[in-house]
């Protein structure tokens, strides 16, 4: 008689773990219990929304992004010559420089999510997985890296490169992984101690294998979470960053240029702060809802 024999229900969930059907029927779940979330859903909706027309408006909108109208500078919103969001203090249509700032702004949110979410996962895993000196090593790595300001490191990024675009993904995504890889070790030491893990050492498989197809899949729920939360922080980041003036720079544009520059207007032409800060607020707003939807979904109590 085997063990097996003995607890047949145990075996069959050991299983079921190592064939990936339990994990499956948990994320189904979870699906589930997102779509019931109507705020969540609303929120999605409104996000591809605005994504749709960043992309779509800067292409079919009749003025151009770097058009200048010489004779409407500083006017308010008006039907008049398609300016609906009104023109800056260069005559450029401000709602097509709103839904061109949003494309970037979007851009280096969810870029720069992606590359923390790949080098803060496989970062954190690894460490969590091997554990020991390993594990102190990765980790000491870690804390020296968040001892590091961000604001200076952009500094010194600008100082030696000058002012790019590919600086602002470089910053962010070079600091933002961080908290990502804590986050994944601290689930993969709860996890190296499950009974699927135990049964996948004892069958053979190499640490690779486990650390890909159990460890990693196992930890996303929290990871998940995480990524909606974070998208919003990197344009958050973005936003300050142009600000003050070492992100985006003319003639490209972001919500935090924008935001900048209708700083300076807010007197005389409250129109070029409005706009774009509602739009960052709103994209705020729905992903913060995203995230709170999520949690609950991926949480079975």
């Amino acid at each position: 008689m085997t063990l097996s024999d003995l607890n047949p229900l145990k075996s069959a969930a050991v299983r079921d773990a190592l064939d990936g059907k339990a994990s499956q029927s948990l994320w189904r779940q979870a699906a589930r219990r997102f779509r019931r979330n109507r705020a969540a859903m609303a929120s999605l909706a409104i996000l591809f929304v605005i994504a749709a027309t960043s992309i779509l408006v800067p292409v079919f909108w009749p003025n151009g992004i770097e058009e200048t109208y010489w004779e409407s500078i500083l006017i308010p919103p008006t039907f008049e010559n398609f300016h609906w969001f009104g023109t800056d203090s260069n005559g450029r249509d401000l709602l097509v420089r709103v839904f061109y700032g949003g494309r970037i702004s979007l851009t280096i949110g969810l870029l720069t999510t992606v590359v923390a979410l790949l080098i803060g996962v496989t970062y954190g895993a690894i460490a969590g997985f091997a554990g020991g000196y390993t594990d102190s090593i990765m980790m000491r790595f870690v804390d020296v890296l968040y001892s590091l300001p961000l604001l200076f490191f952009i500094i010194i990024l600008v100082t030696i490169f000058g002012r790019n675009i590919y600086l602002v993904f470089v910053a962010i995504g070079a600091i933002e992984w961080l908290t990502m890889s804590r986050i994944v070790r601290g689930q993969t030491l709860s996890v190296v101690t499950k009974e699927y893990v135990e049964s996948a050492v004892a069958i053979g498989l190499s640490r690779t294998a486990i650390l890909v197809r159990y460890i990693i899949p196992n930890v996303l729920g929290p990871v998940v979470v995480y990524v909606s939360l974070l998208i919003p922080t990197n344009i958050i980041i973005e936003s300050y960053l142009s600000f003050l003036g070492l992100g985006v720079q003319e003639p490209l544009t972001s919500w935090g240029l924008l935001i900048s520059q209708g700083a300076g207007h807010i007197d005389s032409a409250p129109w070029l702060l409005i706009f774009p800060a509602t739009m960052l607020a709103i994209t705020m707003f729905c992903f913060n809802f995203i995230g709170d939807g999520l949690r609950d979904a991926l949480d079975p109590r």
